[in-house]
């Protein structure tokens, strides 16, 4: 049995054959209709979320499997003070698939040292994000037709950006792959990406604090909104909030064929008229997050693709 805790527990080739499947869900939904028949997603919570939750219980419904679980802590037995070890180990009797978030980074590993079922992380504090790594890479690949050759400018929060961190964890191991990365000072990229992941592979990279200025370079910009939630210090919030805002302005700056990403929610980093610009991405990105997480759910389940009577692949 296979979990997905870290985006790097993929190879890249398991991360193609997860994006091809989801393509062929996209080109033929009808196929997959029945896949997760008779079979239940548990989503686990304990923190607030929209799309990651939404996404993972349309992912399985649009399967034909069903979803238990709660949407917050507060709902659950968390709140009497039960471990994630006990709640795992008693959710494992009722589904057969999990998805958790969780405010407080390496939770789900723990659920998954005591799980008799998958478990997938959907988000742990400023730490890692995996489908959500997947559905950006996804983005990328339909965007551009390749995930290696590319700059890519990640632009806001980049200290409690779990988004981010995964992404380039990821990206760092394809070919050619060059990151200008742009922030405050405050929020720049944690040193343990610049001295574990990027300059150990030799993978050049800026750090600048001028959007503008990196904008014509860039195959992909990926936005994203300082997270107030990350902040112990409601002052140091309201200083930082609006350090970078794209507007369709200084869209003008990039190449046409750049695509703008963004996790969302958006507060006020994205401006609303860059939304019609053919650049903008973010909602085509959100989109591709049902069709991954089917594919992953698939995969992990480990059923047979419903054409060739083959499993996905070997987990």
């Amino acid at each position: 049995m296979k979990h997905l805790i870290d985006i790097l527990s993929l190879s890249p080739e398991e991360i193609n054959e997860i994006l091809t499947l989801a393509e062929d869900i996209i080109a033929n939904p009808a196929k997959y209709a029945h896949a997760c028949d008779g079979k239940q997603l548990a989503t686990l919570f304990y923190e607030p979320s929209t799309r990651t939750r939404l996404s993972f219980e349309s992912a399985m419904l649009s399967l034909g499997g069903s979803v238990i679980g709660f949407s917050e802590a507060s709902s659950s037995s968390a709140s009497k003070g039960e471990s994630v070890a006990d709640t795992i180990r008693v959710i494992s009797c009722y589904a057969d698939i999990v998805a958790m978030r969780h405010p407080k980074e390496g939770a789900p590993m723990v659920a998954s040292m005591y799980s008799t079922i998958p478990v997938i992380n959907a988000g742990d504090g400023g730490h890692s994000h995996p489908t959500q790594t997947l559905l950006d890479m996804m983005t990328i690949r339909r965007r551009k037709g390749r995930l290696d050759n590319l700059t890519i400018g990640f632009c806001g929060d980049l200290k409690f950006g779990r988004t981010v961190h995964s992404l380039i964890k990821s990206l760092a191991r394809y070919d050619n792959i060059k990151f200008v990365l742009i922030s405050p000072e405050e929020l720049r990229v944690p040193d343990y990406i610049i001295n574990e992941v990027l300059e150990p592979r030799g993978i050049p990279y800026i750090e600048t604090r001028n959007l503008e200025g990196a904008l014509p370079d860039l195959d992909i910009l990926y936005m994203t909104r300082v997270q107030r939630e990350r902040f112990f210090n409601e002052e140091d919030y309201i200083r930082l909030r609006d350090s970078y805002i794209l507007t369709a302005e200084k869209l003008s700056l990039a190449p046409a064929d750049m695509a703008v990403l963004h996790p969302l929610p958006r507060v006020n980093e994205i401006t609303l008229d860059v939304d019609d610009d053919p650049r903008a991405a973010y909602f085509e990105q959100a989109q591709n997050g049902v069709y991954v997480r089917m594919a992953l759910i698939m995969t992990l389940l480990g059923l047979k693709d419903p054409k060739t009577g083959e499993v996905a692949f070997e987990c």
